[in-house]
């Protein structure tokens, strides 16, 4: 027979290692749920590089996360890369899932909408101010119409020049000009980088320069800028000119984009708590703008620009990591 003093040591020793099997478990659980390796896509202008170095800092700082940064362009590459499982997250969408051939990865899940950023984008044709004062016609399309030599380059001839935007962004500016009938050729001098050389150059020696252009952007608060009216938006209105529709079609303005984050439909279901993060994250234009000046201004890694922000503002973090 067990006497009660051995049945006692007994009790205590299943109830230890109960105890120990609970934590063991509770460890276990906790490994189950650790960050490991994050993808952020990193597009190629500097507002992209400002959400996507402030959310590798929050998750590698907070989380533990092993924060991998791809470069691949937008719209449908990016795309087929989150069905690849080449990336896991996209942090500004301006629009793509509506586009009738990315459509396919939302319905067959491979690509996720997990929400907007917080931040609201704009597309279209920009000019200088200055021109206002000698051509206060030029604030509409239809103002330009007749004028559009004063826009004349060495690479136009006798048209006027449309300065077009980086080649890998969704534009409609060839088509546009097309359907509105306006005698200007389409230019296009690089990425955004020379785009924005050329224009900045031709602003600071007061010339006329009509270009693609959008905001947020944080060079609109270094330049003067005014969007040119364009024709109201109207149904069936098209915006991606590798659609090759009829001209006609895109003859109105670039619509407003509710900016949308984007996770791989892997990485939806992978029970990452930086899934969690990635879907609170929302900041202002204001907050992009700033971060883009440190890295594009004043040339700043984006690294570094990011942890000064994350040090700056640590109650717009906590909201994410919450």
């Amino acid at each position: 027979m067990i006497s009660r003093r051995k049945l006692g040591l007994l009790a205590i020793a299943v109830a230890s290692a109960a105890a120990l099997a609970v934590a063991a478990g509770a460890l276990g659980g906790a490994s189950a749920a650790s960050c490991g390796d994050v993808v952020l896509n990193e597009n190629s202008w500097v507002g992209s590089s400002a959400n996507v170095y402030v959310l590798k800092v929050v998750l590698e700082e907070k989380l533990d996360c092993n924060v991998k940064v791809a470069n691949i362009t937008e719209n449908q590459p990016s795309f087929q890369a989150m069905a690849d499982g080449k990336i896991d997250v996209v942090l500004e969408d301006w629009d793509n899932t509506l586009t009738p051939s990315n459509q396919r990865y939302v319905k067959n899940g491979s690509v996720v909408n997990v929400g907007g950023n917080g931040i609201t984008g704009v597309i279209g044709w920009y000019i200088p101010r200055y021109l206002l004062k000698q051509y206060p016609q030029f604030k509409t399309w239809k103002g330009l119409k007749g004028k559009e030599s004063v826009f004349k380059s060495p690479e136009s001839g006798s048209q006027g020049m449309f300065l077009g935007g980086d080649p890998s962004y969704v534009q409609k500016d060839r088509k546009l000009i097309e359907g509105l009938g306006l005698d200007l050729k389409h230019v296009v001098a690089g990425a955004e980088p020379a785009q924005v050389a050329r224009w900045s150059t031709l602003y600071k020696q007061k010339k006329p320069v009509l270009f693609y252009w959008y905001d947020p952007q944080y060079l609109n608060a270094q330049y003067d800028l005014v969007r040119v009216t364009l024709p109201k938006r109207f149904n069936g209105c098209n915006d991606d000119e590798k659609t090759n529709a009829a001209a006609k079609t895109y003859a109105c303005e670039y619509p407003s984009y509710g900016l949308d984050k984007l996770v791989s439909g892997e990485f939806s279901k992978s029970g990452s708590p930086a899934l969690a993060v990635v879907k609170r994250f929302s900041w202002s234009a204001a907050d992009q703008n700033t971060v883009a000046n440190m890295i594009a201004g004043k040339k700043m890694k984006p690294q570094d620009a990011a942890e000064a922000w994350v040090k700056a503002n640590a109650a717009k973090v906590a909201a994410w990591t919450k």
